[in-house]
């Protein structure tokens, strides 16, 4: 499993998640927030940034809420996230598969040779397809309401 934080203004590196771990609030909070995802989001944005998660069961524990109130200056509270969607999360509904299109150019041999290819082929994807992912959003928006929730198909014209 690999988190990522993308932005207008960049994207974190990669955060692998160790095989076998169980992904509960202490190692979220410690392996994938702290020592990942938010020293990057520090470093391209230096520390004005909102944060916000969708509702994947780590993220809603009441300690990862907690930490995250205490870690993060401008924190979007869990009443206001999205459900658990990928019609709602850019890197659900377009970045992994932008980046599953590179890395199925590889023959991958095992998995120290497909984490180096992930790392490579991340740090080759441009910040213009994130910026379409993002700015696809409000759209996205309009359709699942539409949609009451339900999931949409979406095709650029």
């Amino acid at each position: 499993m690999v988190s990522v934080g993308v932005s207008k203004l960049g994207k974190t590196d990669l955060v692998f998640v160790q095989p076998g771990a169980k992904i509960n609030s202490v190692y979220y909070c410690e392996n994938v927030l702290e020592q990942g995802l938010l020293p990057d989001i520090s470093r391209i944005l230096s520390n004005y940034f909102v944060f916000q998660q969708d509702e994947a069961p780590a993220h809603r524990l009441l300690s990862t809420v907690a930490y995250l109130r205490s870690h993060v200056p401008e924190f979007i509270e869990p009443e206001n996230w999205p459900p658990n969607s990928p019609d709602l999360n850019p890197v659900d509904y377009s970045v992994w598969g932008a980046l599953q299109q590179m890395v199925y150019r590889h023959k991958i041999s095992d998995m120290d040779h497909l984490k180096r290819v992930l790392i490579d082929c991340w740090a080759q994807l441009s910040q213009d397809t994130l910026n379409r992912a993002i700015d696809q959003l409000p759209q996205r928006l309009t359709m699942v309401i539409k949609a009451k929730g339900a999931h949409v198909e979406f095709r650029l014209d």
